[in-house]
């Protein structure tokens, strides 16, 4: 088979890195991909929401199946142009991508189907949000609307904090039409994980859980990010855990979106927040998480690309996953000043050392080449994922190789799969 994957991060490299291993792909292709994917498979000059070039690339190449993997391209109907062509695709409309495009929807949906989630308010005009911020007590979380490359969300400790997050988002247009409208939600207590599944509509196979760390420093401090690091699995979803997620959020989402006639296949990805009264849904996405899917795709071992055909053809029921009892954590190294305005083209050195260690793959995000060299072109750099036995072996490998590359101005967090250890 020929095979598309549309996008060019972490994410794309580990989907190009597991779908390179099917003995059904004859030929891979990675728009527009990066220095990582090109060990791959064909990298194609044609960026994720240039959705007509891709359309035209993947007719004239013959292309039999298409991978979407970032949000953006499946909120502007790559989905439904490739449909209508006749060409086979995995991943949501762009109706039933709206799930990730508006946070206000998602609240809504979970609302009419009793799917369990913070308490909040929409807001429309930023002099309504202060009001209602003057009249509640903190914390609170205050959120962007639309996408923002998961740095929408602000949690503030303060009444003065959730106005500063009001002026970022609203008057100040941080993530410019993303933040028309926000959210202004409750403030969970509890643990973080991430709970993936595939469907096609009717069945929801899911995927090993995983936790993802969104601060860009040691113990939670400072700005969200698009991640800083995850591992696989998560001991804070146990069995019972996972089994009430799939009843109470999995399946009920999936039915719900099949109700309101917006039937959704694909990634659905839910960021929960495990509280004291159980699983509360944070956000729902309609894609492999990043950097989740890298420690994931390390432990999965059925070949992902018949996963992923089923749920497009709409028989996930005749598939079943076997998962490695190893451990795997990504550890996320990112540009100098990530997540705010961060260095460009600096050499990154040690990756053919990292390349050398065992049960190690040193998935890119962020890079480009160079005059034969490999330079950083984005904030999250590189994705240093390693298996192990257990947690703390797998922390252990990927620190290791992580210690081994270098840039100026490098830096990512070191405390990686801590929580899990406890």
């Amino acid at each position: 088979m020929k095979v598309l994957i549309v996008g060019g991060g972490g994410r794309e490299h580990a989907l190009a890195w597991k779908l390179s291993q099917s003995k059904s792909v004859t030929k891979l292709f990675i728009a527009p991909g990066n220095p990582g994917t090109a060990m791959h498979g064909e990298n194609i000059p044609i960026a994720a929401e240039e959705i007509d070039e891709l359309k035209a690339f993947a007719l004239r190449e013959k292309i039999d199946f298409t991978v979407v993997g970032p949000e953006l391209p499946l909120t502007l109907g790559i989905t439904d142009a490739f449909t209508a062509e006749g060409l086979l695709v995995f991943g949501p409309s762009k109706a039933a991508a709206e799930l990730e495009g508006s946070k206000a929807f998602s609240k809504e949906l979970m609302l009419r189907h009793n799917i369990p989630t913070a308490f909040y308010k929409k807001f429309e005009h930023a002099a309504e949000a202060r009001a209602y911020i003057e009249t509640h007590k903190p914390p609170m979380v205050v959120k962007a609307d639309g996408l923002a490359a998961g740095k929408g969300v602000v949690i503030c400790q303060s009444a003065q904090e959730a106005l500063e997050a009001v002026d970022l988002i609203m008057t100040e247009k941080a993530f410019g039409s993303a933040g028309k409208k926000i959210i202004i939600e409750e403030f969970l207590v509890g643990e973080e994980a991430s709970f993936l599944a595939i469907t096609d509509g009717k069945t929801v196979l899911p995927l090993a859980p995983a936790q993802d760390h969104k601060a860009i420093f040691d113990g939670d401090r400072g700005p969200n990010t698009g991640g800083m690091g995850a591992y696989s699995p998560a001991p804070v979803l146990t069995p019972e855990l996972q089994k009430e997620v799939m009843e109470k959020v999995m399946l009920p989402a999936v039915s719900g979106m099949e109700k309101e006639g917006r039937p959704y296949k694909g990634i659905l990805y839910a960021g929960l927040m495990m509280t004291k009264t159980g699983p509360k849904v944070l956000e729902f996405n309609c894609r492999f998480g990043d950097p989740e899917t890298q420690p994931i795709l390390m432990r999965l071992g059925t070949d992902l690309l018949e996963a992923l055909l089923a749920a497009a053809k709409g028989n996930l029921d005749e598939v079943s996953l076997e998962w490695k009892t190893e451990a795997a954590v990504c550890v996320v190294m990112a540009a100098k000043g990530y997540p705010g305005d961060y260095l460009k083209g600096s050499e990154i050195r040690g990756l053919d050392k990292a390349a050398l260690l065992p049960d190690t793959v040193v998935f890119h995000a962020g890079t480009a080449s160079r005059d034969g060299k490999v330079v950083t072109s984005g904030g999250r750099v590189l994705g240093v994922t390693a298996l192990g036995v257990d947690i703390k072996a797998a922390i252990e490998n990927a620190y290791k190789a992580a210690a081994l590359i270098e840039w100026e101005g490098a830096q990512y967090r070191t405390d990686i799969g801590k929580k899990a250890l406890r």
